[in-house]
């Protein structure tokens, strides 16, 4: 289906779009920092619906064609450095309360729910505090918010203190240095990546709302004592290679949420390597037939 608008709360529009039979069982794709979600490539979504999902992916506010706030001033590296919360123009919760938004817009009581990396931390309030409305949860490449676990590795520090390109080929090569670094090694696809950041920079590239993205990672602290609350059946889904977000990220998540299980990837970097799709799509379905699915649309009146 073509890409759509959906109006939510104070004046925001989330742009979406979704893949497989309306009349599946829905998956909410979340994407993480900076990232369209073009990052949920079309193959991979295609795969979730052929598996019996009715996908939908969206950009996150301040990403993409969804609502930027470009009246908010982004934060400064200093106020990022100290986590100063004057820096957060919103939070991860107000990002999931976004989540939640899209739902009711597309009339969805419940649905199943994946997050990567910062789509993780929004996909796991979503499940902590919104948990009416989650199904299952799949957390891939993320973590708790822990101060000490979960937290780049040294040689990734400089892409947070890079000053950003505004033209369309610097802002393509930075990409592609960043997965370079963090992506899996020897797994990831440099031509589709050049393709997808291309069409990324053409469809809304604002480096200033990545920042404000990373202000509300950031400030939002460590959400243990929510993922304590979560009951929807969940799957922690990390790469052995992650540099972005360490494994001990996803050890700290899994052990955090009750009932969680574990799938460490060998291999996996910061990314979504189409020769690792079937694993992951196979984990996510596995772990969404764990859970109690009745048709999540509002029964007629």
């Amino acid at each position: 289906m073509a890409e759509q608008m959906a109006p939510i709360r104070d004046g925001l529009e989330l742009c979406y779009e979704t893949f497989g039979d309306p009349g599946d069982q829905p998956i909410l794709l979340i994407m993480g920092l900076g990232t369209q979600m073009l990052g949920w490539p079309d193959g991979f979504c295609e795969q979730l619906a052929a598996r019996g999902f009715h996908a939908v992916r969206f950009d996150n506010r301040d990403i993409g064609r969804s609502s930027h706030l470009r009246d908010q001033r982004p934060p400064t590296i200093k106020q990022l450095v100290r986590r100063d919360k004057r820096a957060a123009a919103y939070s991860l919760a107000d990002m999931a309360q976004d989540a939640v938004d899209l739902l009711d817009h597309l009339e969805l009581e419940r649905a199943h729910v994946a997050g990567a990396s910062m789509g993780g931390m929004i996909a796991q309030l979503m499940a902590a505090r919104h948990g009416e409305r989650v199904l299952s949860l799949a957390s891939i490449m993320s973590n708790t918010g822990h101060r000490w676990r979960g937290m780049p590795g040294l040689r990734v520090y400089p892409i947070f203190l890079r000053k950003p390109t505004l033209e369309r080929d610097g802002a393509i090569e930075a990409t592609v240095s960043t997965f370079r670094l963090i992506g899996s090694p020897g797994l990831f696809d440099e031509d589709e990546l050049r393709r997808i950041a291309g069409l990324s920079y053409d469809r809304g590239y604002d480096p200033a709302g990545s920042a404000r993205q990373l202000a509300a990672i950031v400030t939002s602290g460590d959400r243990s004592k929510d993922l304590a609350r979560i009951t929807a059946p969940t799957v922690v889904i990390h790469g052995t290679k992650d540099r972005m977000v360490m494994p001990s990220g996803g050890r700290a998540t899994a052990r955090a949420i009750p009932g969680a299980q574990l799938q460490l990837i060998d291999g996996m970097g910061h990314d979504l390597p189409r020769a690792l799709w079937d694993r992951i799509v196979d984990t996510i379905a596995a772990n969404a037939a764990r859970a109690d699915a009745p048709d999540p649309r509002p029964a007629a009146a």
